[in-house]
């Protein structure tokens, strides 16, 4: 049977327009939206269509609703939820290097954890999943694949359902970031080289050590992954000076 992707209902389409207008500084943090009628006009939809997408706006933390006053364009680094997070991850023009870099530090904080969690629940699955890592194909679409799946597995074997959710919110970045980083042959080797230490580790029984070598891991990647930026840019910069 063929599978038909649905289309967004009109009200989807308005919210992420809204939230485009908000990104791009249409609509500035701090400042009201215009009033409903021409706001509905200017989108080219009804109003109570234009209410239904600014509810959901209000419930994801992107503006600020009172009856009888202007609507408010929230600060969303402030004031916003992880919905504003998942709503940053989906949008490619969004993810700045500042943004993969709090992302990375965000993993550095959980990964230790979940990880020696997975170890305590659930040893033996633990051990199989370290084991198919252990002679991966050498590429960087095979390694950012395996790797988020890595990370998802431990976090769904620590038991805590907290962070899969937070790691399935940054699925879409995950892709875009893990294929810039491992295009790095030392990014890769640097990925073998844990996912052998961290096996012994498991094998051991340590959970200090778990997290230790977890915790340094987390740290490298975020050094390496400056230095893959760093690259990026440098060719960008390049093939606008041959253009």
């Amino acid at each position: 049977m063929v599978s038909w992707e649905i289309p967004p209902k009109p009200a989807e389409l308005v919210e992420n327009r809204l939230v485009d207008a908000i990104l791009n500084g249409t609509f500035p943090v701090n400042s009201n939206l215009p009033a409903e009628r021409e706001l509905a006009e200017s989108l080219g939809v009804t109003r109570p269509t234009l209410r239904e997408a600014l509810q959901r706006l209000s419930r994801d933390g992107w503006i600020e609703i009172h009856h009888g006053r202007a609507t408010r364009v929230k600060d969303y680094w402030k004031e916003g939820n992880l919905l504003i997070l998942t709503a940053l991850a989906q949008r490619e023009a969004q993810v700045s290097d500042e943004f993969v870099t709090n992302l990375l530090q965000i993993r550095l904080l959980f990964a230790p954890t979940y990880t020696r969690m997975a170890m305590q629940n659930s040893l033996n699955p633990v051990i199989h999943l370290l084991e198919s890592l252990q002679n991966l194909e050498d590429s960087p679409e095979v390694f950012t694949a395996r790797d988020l799946e890595l990370h998802r597995q431990l976090a769904i074997l620590s038991g805590n359902p907290l962070f899969v959710l937070i790691l399935n919110g940054f699925g879409n970045i995950y892709q875009i970031m893990g294929l810039k980083y491992f295009s790095s042959s030392q990014a890769r080797n640097h990925s073998r080289s844990f996912y052998k230490k961290l096996l012994s580790a498991v094998l051991s029984n340590d959970y200090y050590q778990v997290e230790e070598v977890t915790r340094q891991v987390m740290e490298d990647s975020i050094q390496i992954m400056h230095a893959a930026i760093l690259n990026t840019n440098d060719k960008h910069e390049e093939e606008k000076n041959v253009a």
